[in-house]
């Protein structure tokens, strides 16, 4: 089986910029995330996470796991998206987080550090950074690491941590090189990669998937974004996992029979995830 660490099916549905405000999914929205799975079943995708990066989003991402049993949800505030409300989104995913187990929350991100646009706060995204690694500490879930431009912020943020109890996660597309790779699995962490290793000038990265141990590599989509180099200009989807899979096992010249396997266990092991499959004619639980 394959897993898909990273989705933004929330994103997928509809467009947050006409529309900010918390909505239940429509009948037509069900029926395009079953049209979502299903493509991603017949590429031996079984499980999505999806990912949440402000509380409008992390709310859509766990009604879609309400609804389909194989979907499970993390909430969080991506640093491109705190506004000076901050305090209270962290106290509404406090809240959330009671009952998290029922709300298939199973971790806390899209969250880090991103300076890549000019205007970013450096101190704020630190604030609310700290705020979050606190939520994935107290709640002993999986942190969803955002980081651009910033691998040494970001780092030494983490770094902090690295004695605490519960103290985990993933390094969501992972950009960086073997040094902060090595440094990211010293805290305990794993890679997440997509279709960025497939980027045919991305050499560096395919260095890092072939020297790390394939037991701290995460395999993910960032659908919409992030399209693998066959369909570079089109939407990413869910059922890309198997194409980045696929490169994989090729890059390190390893059986794809072993990287599912594999990436499947530390996915299981990492967000807390039981062994399920979806039922591909029976999608929707209510």
């Amino acid at each position: 089986m394959l897993i898909d660490t990273h989705c933004h099916m929330n994103i997928m549905l509809r467009n947050f910029s006409e529309n900010p405000q918390f909505q239940p999914l429509t009948i037509q929205e069900i029926e395009t995330c079953k049209n979502i799975l299903s493509q991603a079943k017949d590429n031996q995708v079984e499980t999505i996470i999806n990912v949440g990066t402000n509380l409008v989003e992390s709310l859509l991402c766990i009604e879609i796991a309400k609804h389909f049993e194989n979907c499970f949800a993390t909430i969080g505030l991506h640093p491109n998206d705190i506004d000076e409300m901050w305090p209270i989104r962290i106290q509404k995913f406090n809240h959330l987080l009671v009952q998290k187990k029922d709300l298939k929350i199973v971790g806390i991100g899209e969250c880090g550090i991103d300076k890549h646009y000019p205007d970013y706060d450096l101190e704020r995204q630190q604030d609310v950074f700290h705020e979050q690694i606190q939520l994935a500490l107290q709640n002993n879930l999986a942190l969803v690491v955002h980081s651009r431009d910033a691998d040494l912020e970001t780092y030494q943020v983490l770094a902090q941590y690295k004695n605490e109890p519960n103290f985990k996660g993933t390094i969501h597309c992972f950009s960086s090189d073997e040094n902060y790779a090595q440094k990211y699995i010293d805290l305990g962490f794993v890679l997440g990669f997509g279709g960025t290793v497939t980027y045919p000038k991305n050499k560096v990265l395919r260095d890092v998937v072939k020297s790390i141990p394939l037991e701290k590599i995460i395999l993910e989509t960032d659908a919409p974004y992030l399209p693998p180099q066959i369909i570079r200009g089109k939407p990413n989807s869910p059922a890309q996992i198997k194409t980045i899979a696929e490169f994989i096992a090729e890059l390190r010249n390893e059986p794809l029979e072993r990287i599912m396997e594999v990436t499947a266990q530390t996915t299981k092991d990492l967000f807390g995830l039981q062994r399920q499959t979806f039922n591909k004619d029976n999608l929707l639980i209510e």
